[in-house]
């Protein structure tokens, strides 16, 4: 299974790294590595998210995502996106941004490519940072089946039954971001995180709508459940927009790495290849998390992970004034992922040791 599932990564990365080393030599080589590695830390939260969705979908949309979805990330998302950003927040036409983007040592109106894309920090931080924030909520108010810091969770999901809550508090926290952290940039970090806040409301509301609509699905979902399985896959418009969301979901995640990818590089091809190669793991972990049912068996990796993207959202907000290192957002993911995997862990074994009693009781007394 590990070999069928990360097979392609583990090939994307011996020819990418050989490109790197015979077109930039050593030095192109380490870069590459090091930002395959960035992609990897920064990301790692990610892919237990996206588990999350995936398993919903059929193995059809599941090899859309590796598939299609990795060329969209890779290219899309790592490539051709900041070209968009840049172009919008800075008025640029195609030709230009392209034309500073091969030449990094090339300036228009006195600022290079990479000068560009951190001007539009304000911009995608704000629409990152409240996309994020958006699936933290939703997920911290929703009622769940085991709670992992039930004095947080709990009284949570009591206030998350009220109307619209999460965007309420949302739109709250972007006002917030807004006054402190924009500075001259107020405006256009508020419509930035109201374009977030839509998208999210958009692409999520449409693929609830689609699955909800499903009534054969319902039925099938009664006769998994009979059988110990706990969710039923589905396809058509509702897995379209699952992948769209999924898609979305890793725009956001990619916006520090592409920004922080240039603080190592000015070379867009590096960052492509680099960033790609990190991408392509994330990918794979995310099928490899559905295919050994990890979320099944360790029940806390999704609260782990949520909290993360909670930071993530946190940090890419505080990121409009304040430069964070990208260390220090690696480095909370995988704490926040670890110690729900040690809870996880101890957990199971005390289940076990008491011969599987009740199991929200159980997760309960190991917070």
């Amino acid at each position: 299974m590990f070999l069928r599932t990360f097979g392609w990564s583990l090939a994307i990365t011996a020819i990418g790294l050989a490109a790197a080393g015979l077109f930039w030599g050593a030095e192109g080589f380490g870069i590459v590595l090091i930002l395959s590695v960035l992609e990897i830390s920064l990301s790692f939260d990610n892919a237990v998210v996206n588990a999350t969705v995936l398993k919903r979908m059929n193995p059809f949309w599941q090899k859309i995502f590796l598939t299609v979805g990795v060329l969209i990330a890779v290219f899309g998302m790592r490539l051709i996106f900041p070209l968009l950003v840049v172009g919008l927040t800075a008025h640029l036409n195609p030709a230009t941004v392209i034309n500073l983007a091969l030449n990094p040592d090339n300036t228009y109106n006195g600022s290079t490519y990479a000068q560009y894309l951190e001007a539009a920090n304000p911009a995608i931080a704000a629409f990152g940072g409240i996309f994020l924030l958006m699936i933290f909520l939703d997920f911290i108010f929703e009622e769940k089946d085991f709670n992992w810091l039930s004095w947080i969770e709990k009284p949570l999901e009591k206030v998350g039954k009220l109307e619209a809550f999460s965007s309420v508090i949302a739109l709250v926290t972007l006002a917030l971001a807004a006054n402190f952290f924009a500075g001259e940039h107020a405006e256009t970090v508020l419509l930035a995180g109201i374009m977030g806040l839509t998208t999210y409301l958009a692409v999520n509301g449409l693929s609830s709508v689609f699955e909800a609509g499903l009534e054969e699905e319902e039925e099938a979902e009664e006769e998994a459940e009979k059988s110990g399985k706990s969710i039923v896959q589905v396809g058509g418009k509702a897995a379209f927009f699952l992948f769209m969301y999924l898609e979305v979901l890793d725009a956001s995640f990619s916006f520090d790495g592409v920004v922080g990818a240039f603080a190592i590089t000015q070379d867009i091809f590096m960052i492509t290849l680099g960033l790609g190669i990190g991408a392509m793991y994330i990918r794979s972990l995310t099928v490899f998390l559905v295919r050994k049912g990890t979320l099944d068996d360790y029940v806390y990796l999704e609260h782990g992970a949520h909290y993360a993207i909670g930071a993530l959202a946190v940090i890419l907000l505080v990121g409009i004034e304040y430069h964070i290192p990208e260390i220090v957002t690696g480095l909370i993911g995988v704490a926040f992922i670890g110690l729900a995997l040690g809870s996880s862990i101890l957990r199971n074994r005390r289940e076990a040791a008491e011969g599987g009693g009740d199991k929200e009781l159980v997760g309960s007394s190991s917070e």
